[in-house]
């Protein structure tokens, strides 16, 4: 799947395929037919933890293919994204279509086509898995040799699991000195209930084992199962939107087929388009025929509305289609807020449409106008987590040149009022007036896997953080796995720093949502002269609210510029004060010019001065520049940086 959502990304290869698009058949020895035999087709994605070589290898395959021209040959040729590259993550999960010839089930080689989807490893970019795997029938599960099965190794795991996927255990990186993949192999077997002589082991540095893996693939991976001679039925798993030719939809086809210029219908919105062109990526976009039982490729109607093309959606032909949809997806839900805000408001119409085209392409993103008395008119926004809200951020400010503030990131809180009444709390600034009788707070469940001499500083780090061990088990005589239930607010910020530093880097993490629990919390609000200042508000516990307020009172009195008056910056709960510091008032040396003489003129020279003053102080205002947001708001989420959170 291409990257990109605007005028960036996106642009490249569509603005390119549009001169160089054949309308040949890809696979040579279907030249002759209209669509692929479902019979050959395997569609397959590789999963895995964070930086185990999934798009490492993903190059090696597309070199053993033949699909990528050598003088073409680049590092991490699907991750079509700056930013993916100068993090070394994967961010977009990845689609290519591949020629493969291997031995066939009845013997005589046969060639196949093979739809290979390289997927994220971040716990932020789960969603992005769990909609690569509805496409496909199997997975290649991928461990690193020399650190074995991680955190996020079990939670991918467990979503093809639950797809009834074919799994196919991996080995990678066995070239490596540190590789010890008898032990890790014995670690595999031992999760999946497989037998660990089974385990194949490849390097996607060298690319051995590589030739292997294909067959494998082949071999086990069942082909797709779908009514060739029924009403089409495609489910759309994925949009991006290209200026130049507007909304690029992709499609696994279940039933039926797709092919250029006959009119479909997304079955959700009822809307009816021409499909002016149908095509495959290989790994660049490729116009073909049309589309067949089990195959993934791209539509292209020519439509501008990014609205009319929901993941998820079913599409059919307008004429004899289908009645029956697909079962879609399952909306992701924001586990974080933030509020993003132009720098210059008069960016705000440009802020709203990039949100709506990278929604397009990140459907896990939500938005909503807000306005902020301290920072104009915005949108608060949901994540799935810190990473996600950091690149989200980045990617609206690379690909539609905007400079934005995002406000200190929080969570949603359920209020219960002493009448009774319920509130839905996102932004610190609507805490409802009133007694609050409970506050409930979002919980996940948090799996950390580390070497076993760690067991006692994770333990501490946890109870620190109000979590409660939900269970130990060892996956070998050195390794462990704790699961824990915490509050979301208390990972949000430095957990994984701290974990990783009592750790010495060797542990890892993975979190998913568990419901919500009751808590001790109140709202912080900071004040500057007694006016509260929204953007600065947060929701903490009891028990850190008073660390809190030091640290946003002190920040506060070295960012804001001396006035013509003494500011006070207080922090308060309710109305009762916790935390308090001043802004020293620039003082005119109004005695310059007396010298000798009596003392009483120089007096009455400073009474006048402290008058004046004092009414000033009725009336002035406090100017915050727009650095001093940025200053306090970034240093407080300093945390999410993306090179932080590799896990």
């Amino acid at each position: 799947m291409l990257a990109g959502a605007g005028s960036g990304a996106s642009m490249g290869p569509w603005s390119q395929a549009a001169t160089t698009l054949t309308r040949e058949c890809p696979i040579s020895s279907f030249a002759d037919a209209t669509f692929t035999p479902p019979e050959r087709i395997r569609n397959f994605s590789i999963i895995a933890h964070i930086d185990h070589g999934k798009s490492t290898l993903a190059d090696r395959i597309l070199q053993l293919t033949g699909v990528v021209d050598p003088r073409a040959m680049r590092a991490q040729y699907l991750d079509r994204m700056d930013i993916e590259r100068e993090r070394g993550i994967t961010i977009k999960a990845q689609n290519v279509r591949l020629p493969w010839v291997a031995p066939g089930v009845d013997g005589p080689e046969t060639e196949y086509v093979l739809h290979l989807i390289d997927t994220p490893g971040h716990v932020d970019f789960t969603y992005e898995v769990s909609r690569a795997l509805e496409a496909c029938e199997g997975a290649v599960l991928l461990v690193d040799a020399a650190q074995g099965i991680e955190a996020q190794t079990l939670a991918n795991l467990y979503l093809a699991m639950d797809k009834n996927l074919t799994i196919i255990p991996v080995l990678n990186k066995i070239d490596l000195p540190a590789a010890d993949p008898d032990r890790y192999a014995q670690e595999i077997a031992h999760i999946i209930g497989c037998d660990a002589d089974s385990v194949l082991r490849v390097s996607g540095k060298t690319g051995a084992g590589v030739r292997e893996l294909l067959d494998e693939v082949v071999r086990l991976v069942p082909a797709p199962v779908g009514n060739p001679d029924g009403p089409a039925r495609a489910m759309i798993f994925d949009s991006v939107y290209d200026a130049y030719r507007g909304v690029v939809t992709y499609v696994r086809v279940v039933d039926g087929r797709i092919t250029p210029r006959e009119k479909i219908t997304m079955m959700s919105t009822g809307s009816t388009h021409e499909a002016l062109e149908v095509g495959i990526i290989s790994p660049e976009p490729k116009a073909c025929v049309g589309l067949g039982v089990g195959e993934v490729g791209y539509l292209i109607t020519g439509v501008k509305d990014v609205r009319l093309s929901r993941v998820g959606d079913t599409v059919t032909t307008t004429r004899n289609g289908a009645t029956e949809p697909l079962v879609g997806y399952r909306d992701p839900k924001p586990m974080v807020y933030s509020g993003l805000y132009p720098m210059d408001g008069s960016d705000y119409p440009v802020l709203r449409d990039a949100l709506d085209k990278l929604q397009l392409n990140d459907a896990a993103l939500t938005y909503e106008p807000e306005t902020s008395v301290a920072l104009g008119f915005g949108f608060r926004c949901g994540f799935l987590g810190l990473l996600h809200m950091e690149i989200t951020r980045d990617r609206l400010e690379r690909e539609f040149n905007l400079e934005l503030i995002s406000t200190a990131p929080n969570v949603v809180y359920r209020l219960v009022l002493e009448d009774g009444a319920e509130h839905q709390v996102v932004n610190p600034s609507y805490w409802p007036e009133g007694k609050v009788r409970e506050v409930f707070e979002p919980m996940v469940k948090c799996t950390v896997i580390a070497p076993t001499e760690y067991i006692g500083t994770i333990m501490e780090l946890c109870q620190h953080r109000r979590g409660e061990l939900g269970g130990m088990d060892y996956l070998s005589e050195s390794r462990v796995e704790l699961r824990y239930t915490m509050p979301m607010g208390e990972i949000m910020f430095d957990f994984f720093d701290a974990l990783k530093s009592r750790t010495k880097g060797y542990a890892s993490l993975d979190y998913e949502e568990s419901g919500e629990q009751a808590a001790d919390l109140v709202k912080v609000d900071i004040l500057l002269q007694g006016e509260a200042v929204d953007a600065f508000s947060a929701i903490v516990h009891r028990d850190n609210a008073f660390a809190y307020g030091n640290r946003m009172t002190s920040k506060l009195r070295e960012l804001i510029p001396r006035q013509q008056f003494e500011v006070p910056i207080q922090a308060a709960i309710g109305s009762k004060i916790i935390s308090r510091e001043n802004i020293r008032a620039i003082r005119k040396d109004v005695l310059a010019k007396c010298y000798g003489g009596d003392i009483s003129r120089k007096r009455k020279l400073l009474e006048k001065q402290k008058e004046g003053k004092k009414r000033m102080k009725t009336v002035g205002r406090v100017e915050v520049p727009q650095e001093a947001f940025v200053a306090a708001l970034s240093s407080d989420s300093a945390s999410s940086s993306g090179e932080k959170t590799k896990k």
